[in-house]
């Protein structure tokens, strides 16, 4: 398996490089039919599949390295991406087996290739065109999450985000992206194994430990076809 050096590299043009990384493990059950062949970032929305948005405005953003984990159906993702260069990026895979860690052990399955700085991570079920390069490379706590409007199959939100601070009690909620930037102390107690990311990010929240910023802009959990067609048709009138 690829490691990278301990520190990402920078250029005068670049300034300060962050890794990200994609979370493209999921089986993707509300989607099927279509995930049963096809696996959820490789479907297509606005000529592109999902994870080639992200992986392009993660190269817009400055963003060189970036790492994709893989479960279901995994080997047709790297097959299609190969090494990265088309998007502007160098990928690693890593690799879960059949059956996918969950969104925090997938993240901890990968922290070896991730090195000591903070690094980006992305749902690759979602599409938005947020910019990746307002993110703060560097965060004060454990994590910082991006917040946007609670979508309608959402009304109820995640978290309230109280000027930059995000905290698991108060209202009104705002429902976490899926996008953000996470320190590797943030699993300093977890153990190999399948488990979620958000009872760590609520046990930083009690600790005062997380940040966050709100978007306002294009933001979809492409969760069902039905969301997918929909966001097709928007952005097939840009």
């Amino acid at each position: 398996m690829p490691y990278w050096p301990a520190n990402p590299r920078r250029s005068a043009s670049d300034g300060a490089v962050m890794r990200a990384m994609i979370l493209a493990a999921g089986r993707g059950e509300r989607m099927r039919p279509l995930t049963d062949h096809t696996p959820k970032p490789l479907l297509e929305v606005g000529g592109r599949t999902l994870i080639e948005h992200h992986l392009i405005r993660l190269a817009q953003a400055g963003v060189r390295e970036v790492v994709i984990n893989l479960a279901h159906l995994g080997e047709r993702i790297a097959q299609a991406l190969g090494d990265g260069a088309r998007q502007g990026v160098r990928i690693v895979y890593s690799h879960e087996g059949e059956r996918a860690l969950e969104t925090g052990g997938g993240i901890f399955h990968a922290l070896p290739m991730m090195g000591e700085a903070p690094f980006i991570v992305v749902n690759g079920d979602v599409y938005s065109d947020f910019p990746y390069a307002s993110l703060p490379t560097d965060v004060p706590g454990w994590a910082h999450l991006v917040m946007v409007p609670n979508p309608a199959q959402h009304p109820q939100g995640d978290f309230l985000l109280a000027g930059d601070s995000v905290r698991d009690e108060g209202e009104p909620r705002l429902t976490y992206s899926g996008i953000g930037v996470l320190r590797r102390e943030l699993f300093a107690d977890c153990r190999a194994g399948v488990f979620p990311l958000a009872p760590l990010l609520r046990r930083a929240m009690t600790a005062g430990r997380v940040s966050g910023q709100r978007y306002d802009g294009l933001w979809c959990d492409v969760g069902t076809p039905e969301r997918l067609r929909a966001l097709d048709e928007v952005l097939s009138q840009r």
